[in-house]
This record gives structure tokens, C-alpha cells and sequence, in this order.
């Protein structure tokens, strides 16, 4: 499809240039912009394209390149990563760094994605060459030696293609300034001067060592989502080591099938990880710990129950254990090591300071007993270390540098910090940031876990729930959800965040790629009679997106008989000329109604008539027997209130109707559709296929995705 390309004289997107004669995409360039503005893809039809992202990838779905855009959801992923990454390129001072970076991803590797060229390889290519002499000094020198291997691989095979745009737009000094970010300014995009920076403290290229550790209690959900992308930016910005360790100390509430879904939801994420860990693995070490600290007289046992404790600690009070001696808290440590009656009355605690403001340091909890076997161990343990003692403990032995954390442990780093000095460890630096809060969401494990528990919900993966498999079931792609979480970047600042915020992103990138169907409502559904129309149906083949051809085609099927929706219907008047979708125009002659309800319209189709003429343009089907049985699921919040205060009951806030299912009929072309693809029903919405076509008794299942725009609550 031609198109015009508008962009700033003294700012060429070679990028997309480059992308569009690679791919023989024709396009008139118009070079009119004012200074600073992004380029603009426009068609004949009067709409645009904005911005280098969506343009790029407008071009890489349509290419008949073979996985030019990845073979996979993961890899193209992927692909929008490495988009979000080249403009460090043009940062100035980040170049170099940026070099370094991608030299070493390309070290045992000949494509930027896969095992094939994508248009990474030829964006990433584009804007290195648009850099000009800059780049041709290093990749003349031996200093980035795989990524100027990979530069002339490129180079030599299609530079005919690549060199004819690089004369036309690049200079002997490069293409100028750019208007993207700093490396800097992609993680924290506030402009506010005060705004924290996101320097991690202290930290050195090549040095930094972080951890994302998840308790395998449940599946990732969208505020973990937040932690594991921010770990895997700041190792990939100081080139260090990220480490998934799974905080397993509590058996009573964790499993195997949990460990294997963070681990799915980690990859669908596009984390890449070096190391897997369990706490678990740290059991043994950790209990010497435990008794070393006892020796020391700075842990000790205490069999003060539950309630009393709690109480105490908050007025300050010291328990009566805290003086016993050194072998009457080995003794009774033996017992809690046994799982003896005598030891599971017990825990250790650290001994601190009962009187410090900061309560997380009075005599905080080390070790509890519990008899529950343990998914990895069994029941070789009777006692299990709490987060509180095992995470900066495991912190120190593992290499790690800078432990992320949300702001919600804040009053809990002077104790971090206590225990590592009390361990006899290194320091190792707390990085906060804020977490993610959804509106009408809950995001607490243990309150999802009663929605599964009690069947309000089919599973972890249901699509009202917040977790990454279950919004990604609802329509939502990876890449919309790390645009989202990235947008926030490292920011300390608690706040409230909307999910129309994050389904707005999701339609931009949706929209541009996804086939459209037609469907009208089962039992809301009217026969248009049309007395001219064709004796014997017949098919045309039209495109199943009108502005891109990598959505394919679909067989489009003529009648004198068609469905319309009734709301469509009932808004006509006897005598009005509509438009028929992909037909033409037609004249209603007669309405038939009996007891007040539309049963049939009578017209003529008017094929000559103009479309710019008409008030309503209605979507039909022909009423054929190839039409398949749909149901269209529509979701509402789990809970009525938008933000749940500490003393609401969540019980008390529960949305009584939380899903809609309403029957309807939709093109034959549907009996195609795959689990997973996304397409939009023309004038009702996005929706994503969770169950294709199987048999005619059996209706195929799609989820409405919102599409940002407020909802009204179901009924």
C-alpha cells in the first residue's frame, strides 16, 4: 500500500527508511515536518501512522519476509525490545556503553532475534550507519570485534538495498541529534528535576549483580511483572547478572506447579535470566546461621504465644526469654531442629533493640516451626527460616549488589541492614521502588487465592485476574504490558494506577495488525429481506484488514437474505437509504412489527447510491448455514471499590456479576480462528479467540479485550 512519510529535514528516520526499501514498501517522502516532531505514516485513506515504533512495526507485519517481525509472540517480543533500545545509540554519551552492550549479546550470536534476520537487525544496522564517521573509526578499529562482524555481515549482503538510503540521508557526520531519550530518561521518564535518580548507588559496569526472588505461592501477577522487568533493565544497563531466586520458605503455602508457572511467566515476560536459585538450596548454611547467632547471644528462643508477642512488641516490651543463657537456647533449639511438641511451641529471635521507634527492629522472627513437607525437600526440615532472616543472608552469598524492593518495606531496610551486620556479612545496597497498584484490583496472593479456592474463578489463569496469564489471556500483548511498566520506570512515587491506561497502549498495538470479522447477537438479531438481491449467494474474497495484507483474506459471502443486530434495526425508518459494509447501499421499504417487535425489514439494495450520503453504516451477515455459533465473554472487576483501604473487608467489596456470555453468529471465516489470535468484530470491539471452532454444537469462545474507553459495570 503507497503511503506518504513525513519527518523533520534536519532529522530522516533512516530507520524506517531503511526497514521500507528493505522490504519494498513504496513511500513519497515529504520532509515538511517542523523540528521535533515524530514522523508520520500516511495513507490514502486519510489515517496515520505516528511515531518510529508503530511505523516499524506496521512494516515488519506486512513484510512477506519470512519471521521478519519473529517467528513467535516471544520473539517479537523481542523484536519490540530492541526497537525500545537503538535510540541509546544516538544518545551521545551512552554510544559507547551501547556498543559494548550489544558486542556482547552478539558474542555467540549471528541474528539480533532468533536464528534469523529481523527488522532488529536492520533498525539497529540503519542507525549505526546513520551515525556516520563516529562509527566508521570504531568499526575500523578491533575494539567491538562480534558487533562489527555482525555489522559487515549485514553490510556486504544487502547493501545495495541498505546504502542507496544511507546516500541519500547521511552525511559524512551522521544524521544529527535525535529526539530520543537518553538511556537515563528510559527508565524514569518524570521530568521533574526532582525526581529521584535512577542510577543504581555505587553501582559498576560489569559489576552489578540483582535478583528477582518470587515465593512460589502463587503465579506472577502484574505487580511482579513490575519487579522482574526493573531487575532486567538495570542488568542489562550495567551489563551484570540477574538471578531468579525462588523464596521458598514457607511449605504451608507453596508448590511445584507454582515454581513451573513464574518460571512460564518469566519467559513470556522476555526476562532473560543466568542463574535459577531456591532459599531452599540455602537450608543447611542457614541454620548454622541460626545457631552461630545463638552462640553469640545475639538470637534466642522464645515460646511467648502468638497474640502476647505481637503485643508486646508493639508497646516495646521485652519477653521473658530474651535472657535466657546461651545452652537453654540451644536446648530448645534442638527441640525446634526436632520438631518435638516441646519445639513447636518455640521460635528464635533476633535480639535487637525492644525500644527502637522503628518496630521491624524489636526482636524480629527468625526461624518458626512448621511439619508441613516442603515441595523440594519433603520432610527432611521441621523448622524454616523467615524472609526477613533468609533474603539477606542468601542476598550476601550469592553475589548480589543491589536488592530491589518496593517502598512498602521501607521501615524493614534498618533491619536488612542489622542482620547483614549481625551475619558478619558485606553490605549489599537496597534499591527502592514503588509498587504497582491497580485500581479495583487485589494483588495479594493469599485474597487470589480464595477466588480460586472457592470456584469464583476457574483458575490462576482466569482473565479477571491480575496475574500475567491471566491478562494476557484477556487480549493483552507483553509488549503493551513493558511499555506500561517502563513508562513508570524506577519511580518512588506511590500511586494509583489505571487499567484504561495500560488497555489504550494494548490497542495500539493490536489495531494496526488484527483481522476483522463480523458477528451479530444470536437472540438479537433481525432478517433484512432484500427483494433485488442475488437469486443464488456468491463469494468474494476480500482482505481480512483493509490496511494490512499480512492479516490474509477472507471469503465474504452476497445474499437476499442477511442478518442485521436489532439495535441496528430498530434505529432505521421506513424509507431510509443505509450502507451495507463491504456491499453498498440499501433502501428499507417496509418494517414488520409484531407486538411491538421488529421481526423483518423489507428493501432494495441501491448499489449506486453514495456511501457519504448515509447515516448508518451496518455490518450484516448472509443467512447461510456455514455461520458459526459464537459466545462473546465480557469480564468486569472482581471488587466494586477502587481502592481497598487496610481496615475494608475485601469480602464485603466483591462485584456480584463479574462475567457476561451472550450468544451470537458470526462469519464462516471464524471456523479458522486459532486459540490465542486476536481479531476485532467490526463496530462491537477487540476480542481474543479462547476456544476455536471445534464442531457447529459447540460455539467458539472469544473474550472482549478492553480497549481503553470506560466500561459500564455489567448487570
Amino acid at each position: 500500500m503507497e503511503a506518504t512519510l513525513a519527518f523533520s529535514q534536519d532529522s530522516p528516520p533512516i530507520s524506517i527508511i531503511c526497514a521500507a526499501k528493505f522490504v519494498g514498501l513504496p513511500l513519497t517522502m515529504d520532509p515538511s515536518l517542523a523540528s521535533g516532531f515524530a514522523p508520520t505514516l500516511r495513507f490514502a485513506s486519510g489515517e496515520s501512522l505516528h511515531g518510529v515504533n508503530p511505523i516499524l512495526l506496521y512494516i515488519a507485519s506486512g513484510a512477506t519476509i519470512p519471521c521478519f517481525s519473529g517467528k513467535n509472540d516471544i520473539e517479537f517480543g523481542h523484536v519490540v525490545e530492541w526497537l525500545e533500545y537503538v535510540p541509546i545509540f544516538l544518545s551521545g554519551s551512552e554510544f559507547e556503553n551501547a556498543c559494548l552492550f550489544v558486542d556482547g549479546f552478539l558474542a555467540s550470536r549471528t541474528f539480533l532475534v532468533g536464528h534469523g534476520l529481523t527488522i532488529a537487525d536492520i533498525v539497529v544496522w540503519s542507525n549505526l550507519a546513520g551515525i556516520g564517521q563516529r562509527w566508521e573509526s570504531l568499526r575500523k578499529s578491533k575494539k567491538y570485534q562480534n558487533l562489527v562482524r555482525w555489522f559487515n555481515s549485514i553490510d556486504s549482503e544487502y547493501s545495495d538495498t541498505l546504502n542507496e538510503v544511507l546516500a541519500a540521508y547521511v552525511g559524512k557526520r551522521g544524521i544529527g541529534k535525535s529526539p530520543a531519550p537518553s538511556l537515563k530518561e528510559k527508565v524514569h521518564v518524570s521530568k521533574d528535576p526532582s525526581a529521584p535518580e535512577v542510577d543504581l548507588p555505587g553501582a559498576k559496569v560489569g559489576k552489578v549483580c540483582v535478583r528477582f526472588a518470587p515465593e512460589p505461592s502463587g503465579y506472577l501477577h502484574i505487580g511482579h511483572a513490575k519487579a522482574g522487568l526493573l531487575n532486567k533493565y538495570f542488568a542489562e544497563r550495567y551489563q551484570g547478572r540477574l538471578i531468579v531466586r525462588f523464596d521458598d520458605t514457607n511449605p504451608s503455602k507453596e508448590s511445584n506447579e507454582f515454581v513451573e508457572n513464574v518460571l512460564k511467566d518469566i519467559e513470556t515476560l522476555g526476562i532473560k535470566y543466568d542463574a535459577v536459585t531456591y532459599t531452599s538450596d540455602y537450608f543447611p548454611k542457614l541454620m548454622e546461621m541460626a545457631g552461630s547467632l545463638i552462640k553469640q547471644g545475639k538470637a534466642y528462643i522464645d515460646d511467648t504465644p502468638k497474640e502476647q508477642m505481637r503485643k508486646e512488641r508493639m508497646d516495646g516490651i521485652e519477653s521473658r526469654c530474651r535472657n535466657s543463657t546461651v545452652e537453654e537456647n540451644l536446648s530448645l533449639w534442638n527441640e525446634m531442629v526436632n520438631g518435638t511438641e516441646r519445639g513447636m511451641q518455640c521460635c528464635v529471635r533476633g535480639k535487637l533493640d525492644m525500644q527502637d521507634p522503628n518496630k521491624s527492629l524489636r526482636d524480629p522472627v527468625y526461624y518458626r516451626c512448621n511439619i508441613d513437607p516442603h515441595h523440594r525437600v519433603g520432610s527432611k526440615y521441621k523448622v524454616y527460616p523467615t524472609y526477613d532472616f533468609a533474603c539477606p543472608f542468601v542476598d550476601a552469598l550469592e553475589g548480589v549488589t543491589h536488592a530491589l524492593r518496593s517502598s512498602e518495606y521501607h521501615d524493614r531496610n534498618a533491619q536488612y541492614y542489622r542482620i547483614l551486620q549481625d551475619m558478619g556479612l558485606r553490605r549489599v545496597e537496597i534499591y527502592e521502588f514503588s509498587r504497582l497498584n491497580m485500581v479495583y484490583t487485589l494483588l495479594s496472593k493469599r485474597k487470589l487465592l480464595w477466588f480460586v479456592q472457592n470456584k469464583k474463578v476457574e483458575d490462576w489463569t482466569d482473565p479477571r485476574f491480575p496475574t500475567v496469564q491471566g491478562i494476557v489471556r484477556r487480549g493483552l500483548k507483553i509488549e503493551a504490558l513493558i511499555q506500561f511498566i517502563l513508562q513508570q520506570g524506577a519511580s518512588k512515587n506511590l500511586n494509583l494506577m489505571e487499567w484504561d491506561k495500560l488497555w489504550t497502549i494494548n490497542k495500539k498495538i493490536i489495531d494496526p495488525l488484527c483481522a476483522r470479522h463480523t458477528a451479530v447477537l444470536k437472540d438479537q438479531c433481525v432478517i433484512f429481506t432484500l427483494t433485488n438481491g442475488p437469486e443464488k449467494p456468491f463469494v468474494r474474497i476480500l482482505p481480512r484488514h483493509k490496511k494490512f495484507v499480512g492479516a490474509g483474506k477472507k471469503a465474504t459471502t452476497f445474499a437476499n437474505r442477511i442478518w442485521l443486530d436489532y439495535a441496528d434495526a430498530a434505529a432505521i425508518s421506513k424509507g431510509e437509504e443505509v450502507t451495507l459494509m463491504d456491499w453498498g447501499n440499501a433502501i428499507v421499504k417496509e418494517i414488520k412489527v409484531e407486538s411491538g417487535v421488529i421481526t423483518e425489514l423489507v428493501g432494495e439494495l441501491h448499489l449506486e447510491g453514495s456511501v457519504k450520503t448515509t447515516k448508518l453504516k451496518i455490518t450484516w451477515l448472509a443467512d447461510i448455514e456455514e455461520l458459526v455459533p459464537l459466545s462473546l465473554v465480557e469480564f468486569d472487576y472482581l471488587i466494586s471499590k477502587k481502592k481497598l483501604e487496610e481496615d475494608d473487608d475485601f469480602l464485603e467489596n466483591l462485584n456480584p456479576c463479574t462475567r457476561r456470555e451472550n450468544p451470537a453468529l458470526g462469519d464462516a471465516n471464524m471456523m479458522n480462528l486459532k486459540r490465542g489470535e486476536i481479531i476485532q468484530l467490526e463496530r462491537k470491539g477487540y476480542y481474543r479467540c479462547d476456544a476455536p471452532f471445534i464442531r457447529s454444537s459447540k460455539p467458539v469462545v472469544l473474550f472482549a479485550i478492553p480497549d481503553g474507553r470506560q466500561q459500564a459495570l455489567l448487570n
